[in-house]
């Protein structure tokens, strides 16, 4: 395996573990036969037994490391093989509609599915999995990854912008959402988005609630900062108390799961419910006030969620939390059949330095719009291409069935130049006569994030 170098053919200086061991064993070995050769004239002088006595000590010295250099060389095997094994327990999947890269760059695909495999009884019955058949992809997010420059951005796809549909058409119609190409699979999601946006898919990811799940136990929950208490009485998150806390198993998925986010601005007053039917009327008189944004405050959660998961992953490296993480992998994701080990391990080499903070999100632009009497997001131009060939400029595509206008009719995106800066755009559609103020930051350049929302944080030690 190769690794990333500063320019002085030399790799850089973070290496994994095993790695930075063994090159100090080499260096150990080395130095030890110069010492040996700079000495050799002091022990002929000696007589008989010290002489004899220090040239032992040497071999053994050096036979020694030999031993334990092949010792750790057999670690590192192991750990591979280990790791190859956990690998080969991951779900493949071949996506048809994925395009060949033209590039060093290239774009995943990550899906979200609400499929109830794997889930316990339980957790079925609390996300709604055990009423419905079915799956939906209520995620859509295009990493796009350029190993060159050294940036990873990540563009979501609101679940409800309104699509040309590439398939099904006497079913959902000419135009409908986007999440609804997910029930024929991730290939004709990936078709979809190349099609209306001219976005070239290259991998896919899939991961279900079961996967959110285990991702999120194997690394011992991410740390949020919860400014409010919080509640969603649909995806039954249940934040109880504020400040910097772990969020682990099923309320890191109720978490990203939530669109129906609520939170208290005043107060300690108890969740107002009756039996199992949660009584929403009386939010606003307990001092509980709603998310207006829905989707889009959902995305902004996801993304904080993201940036934790980084976060913690970067902090805990050793290797009982990393055969924790690989151990949990097999179940609930699914990745795409091109994604080797290897190369994932170089991709993870060269973007390790990389922090939770510098992964730019973006929300796609879109705005409301009544379509057969349902609430869909119609894409807003020209921000939204602006948007995309600011991001992936030379490898985007001619769209064969671009996404509807407000008028549904499917016509090219406007020409557009790819620009330095991005224009702040508001994604909320709905005002709220208690609503904190909005604020934006540098790495969500196309959404606006409220103070009501977590974000990631470092816990007191």
């Amino acid at each position: 395996m190769t690794y990333p170098t500063n320019g002085n053919s030399r790799p850089q200086r973070n290496r994994i573990a095993n790695e930075q061991r063994l090159a100090a064993l080499g260096a150990a070995i080395d130095g030890t036969s110069e010492r040996g050769t700079q000495s050799n004239t002091r022990v002929s002088a000696r007589a008989g037994r010290g002489g004899r006595g220090g040239g032992r000590n040497r071999r053994r010295l050096v036979i020694s490391l030999v031993v334990v250099g092949a010792l750790l060389v057999g670690v590192v095997g192991g750990g591979y093989l280990y790791a190859q094994w956990r690998f080969s327990k991951i779900i493949k999947i071949t996506n048809k509609a994925e395009q060949p890269l033209t590039g060093p760059a290239f774009n995943i695909m990550v899906l979200g599915s609400d499929s109830g495999a794997g889930l316990s009884s339980a957790v079925m019955r609390k996300t709604g999995r055990n009423a419905v058949s079915g799956a939906r992809s209520d995620v859509v997010k295009i990493m796009h990854v350029d190993p060159t420059a050294g940036t990873i951005s990540l563009v979501s796809i609101p679940r409800d912008t309104v699509v040309s549909m590439m398939a099904n058409q006497n079913l959902y119609g000419k135009f409908n959402r986007i999440n609804a190409a997910f029930n024929n699979g991730p290939a004709l999601v990936a078709r979809t988005v190349t099609a209306n946006f001219g976005i070239p898919i290259n991998y896919t990811v899939v991961i279900s609630f079961a996967g959110m799940i285990n991702l999120a136990n194997s690394v011992g929950g991410v740390y949020l900062n919860f400014k409010y208490l919080a509640r969603d009485p649909y995806s039954q998150l249940n934040i109880t108390h504020t400040g910097c806390q772990l969020v682990t198993g099923f309320q890191a998925l109720a978490l990203v799961r939530s669109r129906h986010y609520y939170y208290q601005h005043s107060g300690n007053n108890p969740w107002p419910y009756r039996g199992d039917t949660w009584n929403l009327r009386r939010l606003n008189a307990t001092g509980w006030w709603s998310d207006p944004s829905s989707d889009f405050g959902r995305i902004e959660r996801q993304n904080a969620f993201l940036r934790a998961l980084v976060n913690r992953l970067k902090a805990d490296t050793n290797l009982l939390q990393i055969n924790s993480v690989v151990a949990a992998l097999p179940s609930g994701l699914a990745i795409d059949s091109k994604m080797t080990l290897h190369w994932l391990i170089s991709l993870g080499l060269r973007f390790k330095s990389l922090g939770a903070n510098s992964i730019a999100t973006y929300t796609l632009p879109v705005h409301g719009k009544l379509i057969n009497g349902a609430d869909m997001e119609v894409a807003s131009q020209p921000s939204a291409q602006q948007l995309l060939v600011n991001i992936f400029g030379k490898e985007l595509m001619k769209p064969t069935n671009p996404a509807p206008n407000d008028a549904l009719q499917s016509v090219q995106p406007p020409l557009v130049y790819a620009t330095t800066t991005t224009k702040v755009t508001t994604t909320t559609k709905a005002k709220h006569h208690h609503k904190p103020v909005a604020t934006t930051t540098t790495t969500s350049p196309t959404a606006v994030q409220y103070i009501y929302n977590p974000t990631p944080c470092t816990p007191k030690r």
